[in-house]
């Protein structure tokens, strides 16, 4: 049976991508073999749609089931309606989860768990000469913005919270950083703790990112 799960990286031990429709990778799984293919996303950057693009993307590809951390509305609709079954609230690395679906441990779910354009964070076009590299996709966030925005320019929202997400906040003097979000009521407390540990993952994986990429500039000097 061949199954798509959501990926950080192109590998089996890379960790699942809590976001659906803006995940880096799709990796299709033959759960009898455990041979796969790495698809590329090419919705991450979408500002609208992604969930539904993505979802259209993988029913070409004639796959049973997707696991993910979180999907909307559109996306589920869009993937129930071409006979796939999702699942969420996955969490740890692409081969975990394959052995805990071939062990009959993960459900497909009844309904999304999270709101429309759930993980967007409005990214700034880049500064006239600035390279577009610098530019960072959208997180995984829309959580109570505990940051501040600092000068007259770009402010640096951290925002933290339900969403989860450290992203940018844009405005003049002191903006905030990032719409509140609630997670969604049918939530239990355990899938609540297993979404907030997947985007507390997430988050670090970004800010590694970003650290690299500090390194990288600061080197070029």
């Amino acid at each position: 049976m061949n199954i798509v799960i959501t990926a950080t990286k192109p590998s089996l031990d890379a960790n699942v991508e809590p976001r659906f429709g803006r995940c880096p990778y799709f990796l299709i799984v033959d759960t009898d073999t455990l041979k796969f293919e790495a698809v590329e996303n090419p919705n991450v950057m979408l500002g609208g749609g992604a969930g539904i693009q993505s979802a259209q993307l993988l029913a070409e590809k004639g796959v049973k089931f997707v696991l993910t951390g979180n999907c909307g509305p559109n996306a589920y609709q869009t993937l129930s309606a071409a006979g796939i079954g999702v699942i969420v609230g996955c969490g740890g690395t692409i081969a975990d989860v394959v052995e805990q679906f071939k062990a009959g441990q993960l459900n497909a779910a009844d309904e999304p768990n999270v709101a429309n354009k759930f993980g967007i964070v409005d990214v700034p076009s880049p500064a006239p000469g600035q390279p577009a590299g610098l530019q960072q996709p959208p997180m995984t966030g829309g959580g109570m913005g505990m940051g501040r925005g600092m000068g007259g320019g770009r402010g640096m929202g951290g925002g933290m919270g339900q969403g989860g997400g450290m992203g940018q906040g844009r405005g003049q003097g002191m903006g905030a950083a990032s719409t509140p979000q609630q997670p969604p009521r049918n939530l239990t407390k355990a899938d609540e703790l297993a979404m907030l540990k997947q985007q507390a993952e997430a988050m670090n994986q970004q800010t590694q990112q970003l650290l690299e990429r500090i390194k990288q500039l600061e080197q070029e000097g």
